[in-house]
């Protein structure tokens, strides 16, 4: 519906509602302001400003395709809620973080219409879109101003079950014009809460006092702020650094800082939840990871869209890529409950915004359902912690995924709300598949799977673990195993000791590293591979077009090779990170190997004796595992609500 163009300050709904609650005297809730980036932050404009004039194509086209040159000025960005428009020129606000997701907000909310308020100075037009669940768009209004005006357009939200979103373009008349701010609102008379945010964090001062000063410097975030905790686990202590002083003085009494040992990312992350919940001040704790750049606008979307939900809900933001800001990591996570694996909805990630904006990738319009949210920000209402309990203590990995699980049959969703993010430290610069997080990712795979997986034995989650020993046995991958296989027999051993091991399981698997050679990185320059061995090598094949399957073939002779065959070191190979791949080490009798941060590189050698002892106990465990799946998952499903009890956890903290 067409509000229309006000003219005058005292006309409909131009008093400026607080981000953080309501307009008292409107009755509007602002649901998301219309921001931009630092005038230097050019890497980020494409997710503020869509810079994609094409009409389509969806994600599926973002081959070959090259981001637009010249397409926005940067020292028009005038401040972080207005913008300049040159003379002819037209600027799109249909972008990630300014467009509105209204099929989230029909779904979830009880809002049944938005109302868009769009001030301008200057001549022009504001065009009103909107989409459906399959990307097409649709003009829904256009509006010619002049001089300083404030546009007020109402949208319902009644078209959007499935997908859709809304947003506006400018487009300057001949003298130009400027966005001065706009905001998308409700009608609501619901209060707003307030949040606790907690930081977990191991040795990243830096990031976590950049992250407390993005938080210092909002007015409206404070507002909508009870305490932010830092849980520090590390020995380079945030308290120490040079600019903590200062900014705990412009926190006062809303910055705290707790000192404990490093209880992991569950510990942190439990500690703070605990906290907000025994507090009685605030009805959200927002967990936040360390690594990470704010996008402090995020948090008052994910309290306001908390705050409107028919149901306690747990609301998730996306993770960009920190070194490649563009770029998205996944719009919404799964958990395929047959292979119980977590990961993006295909489709779903990567996807680069400066390559294919949002208005012409198809598959973000449509609305999905996310089975968990990470942990690099994450909203999480009381009510649920009451419920729910506090995460598992299982450390790292697994402990987002299998709480929203957890949540969601206590009858609460997760929402991976779009326009709410951080930018994260890059998946790409990380290898923790063959670092001592390999331990954590078997293990707390399998528990997270006992506790949850719907199908008898877990499904395929054994036969998956099995073909991922192979990998590691058949490129000489031996440290990685070892541990495996350490996760395996603590699963067997059943629930009662996850909290003793929060403190002692990392020292264990540091430990191991010296015994092993592909485990012990040689960091000078010298020690890194020259050439790229790997191209041209490829992967098996799983079938050929009118041949029986091969992997059995492949399987058999990669065995043969590395549990019989005597070590010729004829087949020696510098091997770069990008090129150690599975079917290109397993041809190897040794390799120097470059690791992912390009820090370094490790000696891989093949020791048939090894693979041997290895591939005899893990077929052992795995038998093991499989005929007591039932009475395990019997014992982790008791012993869950204990064992993420606040009372279990309390001691676990008095204890450390």
């Amino acid at each position: 519906m067409d509000i229309g163009t006000l003219n005058a300050p005292d006309g409909l709904d131009l008093a400026d509602p607080s981000p953080s609650g309501g307009d008292e005297r409107g009755g509007l809730r602002v649901l998301q302001r219309v921001v931009l980036p630092d005038a230097r932050d050019i890497a980020s404009l494409s997710l503020y400003i869509d810079p994609d004039t094409g009409g389509g194509g969806g994600a599926s086209a973002q081959a070959g395709r090259t981001a637009p040159v010249g397409w926005i000025h940067p020292d028009d960005i005038l401040g972080r809620s207005s913008v300049r428009v040159r003379a002819g020129e037209r600027l799109s606000f249909g972008s990630y973080f300014n467009a509105f997701p209204a099929s989230y907000w029909r779904r979830w909310t009880t809002v049944e219409a938005v109302i868009l308020q769009v001030r301008t100075e200057g001549s022009g037009f504001v065009l009103l879109y909107c989409s459906n669940d399959v990307g097409s768009p649709r003009r829904l209004e256009i509006r010619q101003v002049h001089g300083s005006q404030h546009s007020v357009f109402e949208i319902p939200l009644t078209a959007f079950g499935d997908g859709g979103w809304c947003w506006f373009d400018l487009v300057a008349g001949g003298n130009g014009m400027e966005l001065a701010s706009a905001r998308w609102c409700a009608a609501s008379d619901v209060p707003a809460g307030k949040a606790t945010l907690g930081i977990t964090t191991f040795n990243r001062a830096e990031y976590c006092l950049d992250t407390i000063g993005a938080i210092e410097a909002d007015p409206e975030v404070r507002k909508a702020v009870h305490e932010l905790i830092v849980v520090d686990q590390g020995d380079r202590k945030v308290q120490d650094q040079a600019g903590y002083p200062d900014l705990a003085r412009a926190m006062g009494g809303q910055l705290r800082v707790i000192n404990q040992g490093n209880l992991g990312g569950s510990g942190g992350f439990a500690r703070v939840m605990s906290e907000t919940a025994q507090s009685g001040t605030s009805i959200y704790a927002i967990l936040l990871d360390d690594d990470i750049v704010l996008e402090p606008e995020g948090i008052l979307r994910a309290i306001a869209f908390a705050d409107l939900c028919r149901i306690p809900t747990i609301v998730g933001g996306h993770m960009f890529d920190m070194y490649n800001k563009s770029v998205l990591n996944a719009f919404a996570e799964m958990v395929d409950p047959y292979r119980f694996l977590w990961g993006p909805g295909k489709g779903l990630g990567p996807h680069d915004f400066a390559v294919s904006g949002l208005r012409s990738s198809s598959i973000l319009h449509r609305r999905w359902d996310a089975d968990y949210n990470g942990w690099w920000m994450c909203l999480i209402p009381v009510r649920i912690i009451h419920e729910a309990g506090l995460p598992l203590p299982i450390f790292i990995k697994w402990d987002d995924a299998e709480y929203s699980l957890r949540a969601r049959k206590l009858g609460f969703p997760t929402v991976s709300l779009p326009g709410a993010a951080v930018w994260h430290v890059s998946w790409a610069d990380k290898d923790d598949a063959v670092d001592w997080q390999a331990y954590f990712h078997e293990r707390n795979r399998l528990i997270a799977a006992l506790l949850h997986s719907p199908y008898a034995k877990g499904g395929r989650v054994l036969r998956e673990s099995l073909d991922t020993d192979f990998r590691h046995l058949f490129s000489m991958q031996y440290y990685p195993e070892t541990i495996r296989l350490m996760a395996l027999r603590d699963v067997l051993q059943g629930p009662a000791g996850l909290h003793a091991a929060l403190k002692n399981t990392l020292p264990r698997l540091q430990a191991l590293r010296a015994d092993y050679s592909d485990a012990v990185l040689d960091h000078e320059p010298g020690a890194l591979p020259s050439g790229h061995t790997g191209k041209g090598l490829s992967k098996p094949l799983g079938r050929r077009s009118g041949d029986a399957p091969r992997w059995g073939a492949w399987t058999l002779k990669a065995a043969l090779k590395h549990t019989a065959q005597p070590v010729s070191r004829r087949m020696v190979a510098a091997v770069s990170h990008q090129d150690s791949k599975w079917w290109t080490l397993s041809r190897l009798d040794e390799a120097v190997v470059t690791n992912a941060e390009g820090t370094g590189a490790a000696r891989y050698q093949r020791d048939p004796r090894q693979v041997r002892k290895m591939l005899a106990e893990t077929a052992a465990l795995k038998a093991r595992l499989l005929a007591e799946w039932e009475s395990l998952r019997a014992a982790y499903r008791e012993a869950l609500p204990g064992i993420t009890s606040m009372e279990a956890w309390e001691r676990t903290f008095r204890a450390d």
